[in-house]
């Protein structure tokens, strides 16, 4: 699994030896039972592991997010997803912000502290012996991470068979979940359930984007083999819209707010999730919900008329929003499937002022002007692919293929603009700190893009350096820097260390005062803690070495100065 996977795997391991429930937690947040009450309406039946303190905001939102509503008339049982805004000032998870998982994690994988996800498997079937005709329950799963695959094929699983058989059903469930390895970056994972083994890979930033992970021989066959843990059917997704899907493409790229409008949960969730992976590697930093409701506790937020819409994607499935989001700037309405023949009928894209309460006919409407031209031929791949009936996870494929190009093209130049760190290192060699990263120049990385732009990758023509503009000014762009910025220092950091490290620094001091040296001591000492919190990608041996220096150098002041400061006794990293 390569260095940062054993660093996860050793992480993961002490996390586990120490809490309870830990296992368990590295996956699930919690298991919710949601029922129908007569008199409460929707309610908690039943939280598993009983000691999870979820606050009433959070099971109010989890209440209300569990149920399809009624105007999505779902018999049977339906499948689906959300995302809900963790209340401020919770107790912290089993994630911690500079956790193993995250840095090995791909960024579009990183878990985000802020937001759970829940993922629901909705049963409503007619029940002579309940008062209003129908058993209507729903079980959730809430997890920080955005495995939506593994999630929903684990429901499938234990969601039959808890209906049937109830609490000691989940009970053994959540005992096997807790005998789990917790999810590290590049490991491929045998988990058992209920008789099933799902056998799963986690991704790990590593991977080359695009390809196929690395097969890992098992010394068992595992009966069920999940080909991702994350990744929805796209062509499933996209279908009534494979036409405009480059519009949609850039949208998500520039952040721009959009209401999903579908005729049910499972469309709406599935929808918002699939546009929101369209930019992957690159990882969407604006909020997005796959399924929102008038009952969600950031409903007036996100619907103040008084200023312009947020950068949010909204999943919904009431007409009534129809009319609450008519000052939005794009709004996908989706309608069942019709087929043209062998065709799925396509979208039309239409103006804001077309947008009637109501009965509004499906379609896109925006007033964005694109700023690429389409790839026709894509479509006329897609289309070809239908009529010879090719299976939907090979235009999935296709489709996926082609979006993470076109955002490669994109990105591509944008990583040639950010500062070089060659002249940084050579600063590093005679510096006491680490050199000042320079900030990315807007204009300077304009220049560029005649000779170094995307016509090197892509074949697309257009106003590239408009859409770069309005890129520039999205939370997106913000994110992507700032991650991008982060490494760099992390790199420089590293540098410096190992420099120091290669230093006389028993010779520098003969020459100094006592306040020098212990000024140095504890730059050095603050260094390594930092270097140890944060699990710096050192050279093996650095900070061991250092460790030996910095010893060396308190022992050759005076010893009242050695003894008289608890500054001196330093940390083990």
């Amino acid at each position: 699994t390569g260095r940062g996977g054993s660093a996860s795997a050793n992480a993961a391991e002490n996390a586990e030896s120490s809490l309870p429930w830990a296992r368990f937690s590295s996956w699930l947040e919690c298991v919710c039972v949601v029922t129908f009450d007569l008199e409460l309406g929707q309610a908690i039946e039943l939280v598993y592991p009983h000691d999870v303190k979820l606050t009433e905001k959070e099971k109010t939102s989890i209440c209300y997010l569990s149920f399809p509503d009624s105007y999505s008339g779902c018999l049977g049982d339906t499948q689906f997803s959300f995302r809900l805004r963790q209340s401020v000032g919770r107790r912290g998870s089993w994630f911690g912000e500079e956790d193993a998982y995250s840095r090995d994690a791909p960024v579009t994988l990183q878990v985000k502290l802020a937001h759970f996800y829940g993922y629901v498997y909705f049963r409503q079937v007619k029940d002579a012996s309940v008062k209003r005709g129908y058993f209507q329950k729903s079980l959730v799963l809430v997890s920080r991470l955005p495995y939506v695959h593994l999630f929903q094929s684990l429901l499938q699983i234990i969601a039959p068979e808890y209906f049937e058989k109830l609490e000691p059903c989940l009970e053994a469930v959540c005992n096997e979940i807790d005998q789990w390895q917790s999810p590290v970056p590049g490991l491929t994972l045998n988990l058992p359930v209920m008789g099933v083994v799902m056998q799963v890979r986690i991704p790990s930033k590593n991977d080359k984007p695009g390809g196929s992970p690395e097969k890992q021989a098992q010394k068992e066959v595992a009966p069920m083999m999940l080909p991702t843990i994350h990744e929805l059917d796209l062509f499933k997704c996209f279908q009534s819209f494979l036409i405009h899907l480059q519009m949609l493409w850039e949208l998500m790229l520039l952040g721009e707010p959009v209401v999903v409008m579908a005729p049910s949960p499972t469309v709406s969730s599935e929808t918002v999730l699939a546009l929101v992976s369209s930019i992957a590697p690159l990882r969407y930093c604006c909020d997005y919900r796959p399924y929102f409701t008038i009952h969600d506790t950031e409903f007036k937020e996100y619907t103040t008329r008084t200023q312009a819409p947020p950068n949010v994607i909204l999943g919904v499935t009431n007409p009534f929003f129809i009319k609450t989001f008519q000052s939005w700037p794009h709004i996908i309405r989706l309608g069942e499937l019709k087929m043209s023949g062998d065709l799925p009928k396509q979208v039309k894209v239409k103006k804001l002022a077309k947008l009637k309460t109501l009965d509004t006919k499906p379609g896109i409407y925006t007033a964005h002007k694109m700023f690429l031209q389409k790839d026709k031929s894509l479509i006329k791949r897609l289309l070809k692919g239908i009529q010879r009936k090719r299976p939907s996870e090979v235009q999935s494929a296709i489709l996926r293929r082609h979006l993470l190009e076109l955002t490669q093209s994109f990105i591509i130049p944008l990583v040639r603009g950010l500062p070089s760190l060659s002249p940084l290192y050579r600063l590093c060699l005679s510096c006491c700190t680490p050199p000042q990263i320079r900030p990315f120049s807007q204009e300077e990385f304009m220049g560029t893009l005649e000779h170094a732009g995307p016509q090197l990758t892509s074949v697309l023509k257009g106003d590239w350096v408009g859409l770069y503009r309005k890129f520039f000014r999205s939370p997106n762009f913000d994110g992507w820097y700032r991650l991008r910025h982060r490494e760099m220092t992390q790199k420089l950091e590293c540098l410096h260390l190992e420099v120091i490290c290669d230093a006389d620094l028993l010779g520098w001091t003969k020459d100094k005062s006592e306040v020098e040296i212990v000024d140095l001591v504890l730059k050095l000492r603050e260094k390594l803690m930092k270097a140890g919190k944060q699990q710096l990608p050192v050279k093996e041996g650095v900070l061991e070495k250092l460790e030996g220096y910095l010893q060396t150098v308190i022992s050759s002041l005076p010893e009242d100065l050695q003894t008289s400061s608890v500054t001196f006794n330093v940390a083990q990293s």
